[in-house]
């Protein structure tokens, strides 16, 4: 079961990285494209845009900070 357990783990966090990967490669499209992107890859960058504004920059600046620093320990960690 704690195998079973640690492989679906490993899955999530694969996804969740290949999702935040999708929607910083669509935030990228957004700002070489502009409004010749698409309505889909807009309304993502709207959503992106609103989130931010909400949560604030002190916020979102802890939680990117956290997350590089989760990403480099992840990747360095010895096998």
């Amino acid at each position: 079961m704690l195998k079973f357990t640690a492989t679906a783990k490993q899955y999530l966090w694969e996804f969740v990285e290949l999702a935040f990967l999708a929607v910083l490669a669509l935030l990228l499209i957004s700002i070489l494209l502009g409004q010749g992107a698409g309505s889909y890859v807009a309304s993502v960058t709207e959503n992106v845009t609103k989130f931010g504004a909400s949560a604030g920059p002190g916020v979102l600046g802890v939680v990117i900070l956290l997350g590089i620093i989760f990403l480099v320990m992840r990747r360095v960690k010895p096998k």
